[in-house]
């Protein structure tokens, strides 16, 4: 159910400010956003006035750990929210209250960006409110596509699901029934050790545009969920064959007789991956009767 922000703003004032802070993986953001208040609101969509983040990034090969990750967040919590603050051009004083990640993620580094939250909503005597990881992504982009009745494809570094709003309520339709496709991703980056700045996926689809051939992968998809972890170990074995230069038929070409490539192998998982999830997705939006797809997630 929707809230009423012009009960809780402050008097006198057309609008509502919001700072919210996330920080459930390796990424620390703390952005300002700006509601219209009354009539205004029903014209006038959510104002993004900043979003500031630093994303901790560990040496190729490696993926980041929980407690290394909550100290980078504490180190870099307080000079973020004042950039933010900068960027959106406003005071303190002018903020009506304070958002965090309540959850999912990781368990270290929301608690850090929660006393983080509660701290400055103490010093700055204003209210805290907590706010469900997985709705965010939702309701941020639905305010600012303006998208009705979406089916959702919800894709991240710890989830991967069809979700649709139905009886007041988001319903997941499907989902991984293991690892999520972020996750692959960057676990399959590590293999190759690829540079995890600015980050993995992005890398890996740099490298996709430059493959010519497309490796057969296994392609699990059972209604609306499917699977990547048999993916994972298949093109695992593949870039370890291929970097100790073992035999390995796969590996080869059948058209060209040509030796496949980390780019290959790349622009292979990226074609699997993306065509399963378009698979599930269009079962969903006939399944909802819907024609309209917000993909979310980060």
């Amino acid at each position: 159910m929707p809230v009423n922000l012009d009960k809780h703003a402050k008097a006198g004032k057309p609008y509502y400010l919001a700072l919210g802070l996330e920080g459930s993986a390796n990424k620390l953001g703390v952005g300002v956003i700006k509601h219209h208040l009354g009539q205004l609101s029903e014209t006038n969509r959510a104002e993004i006035l900043s979003n500031v983040r630093d994303t901790y990034v560990t040496p190729p090969g490696e993926g980041f750990l929980p407690r290394d990750t909550a100290r980078h967040h504490r180190n870099w919590v307080v000079r973020i929210i004042k950039r933010s603050l900068k960027e959106a051009n406003i005071d303190r004083k002018d903020l009506d209250c304070i958002c965090f990640t309540q959850g999912p993620g990781m368990g270290a580094p929301l608690q850090s960006v929660v006393i983080a939250a509660r701290t400055v909503a103490q010093l700055w005597d204003l209210p805290l409110v907590g706010v469900n990881h997985c709705v965010g992504h939702i309701e941020m982009g639905r305010e600012i596509t303006n998208a009705q009745n979406p089916v959702v494809l919800y894709v991240s570094g710890g989830n991967t699901q069809v979700i649709a709003y139905s009886r007041q309520r988001y319903r997941i339709f499907g989902e991984t029934l293991d690892i999520a496709i972020g996750n692959c991703l960057d676990r399959f980056a590590r293999t190759l050790r690829i540079p995890n700045e600015p980050a993995p996926g992005y890398n890996i689809e740099q490298m996709a545009k430059k493959g010519k051939h497309l490796v057969p992968l296994p392609y699990t998809v059972k209604g609306m969920d499917l699977s990547m972890s048999g993916i994972l170990a298949h093109i695992d074995l593949l870039a370890k064959d291929l970097f100790s230069n073992n035999k390995n038929k796969k590996l080869i070409d059948d058209e060209t007789g040509e030796l496949i490539t980390p780019e290959d192998l790349c622009f292979s998982l990226q074609e699997t991956l993306f065509s399963m999830l378009v698979e599930i997705t269009e079962r969903a939006m006939a399944h909802v009767q819907s024609n309209q797809v917000l993909i979310v997630g980060g």
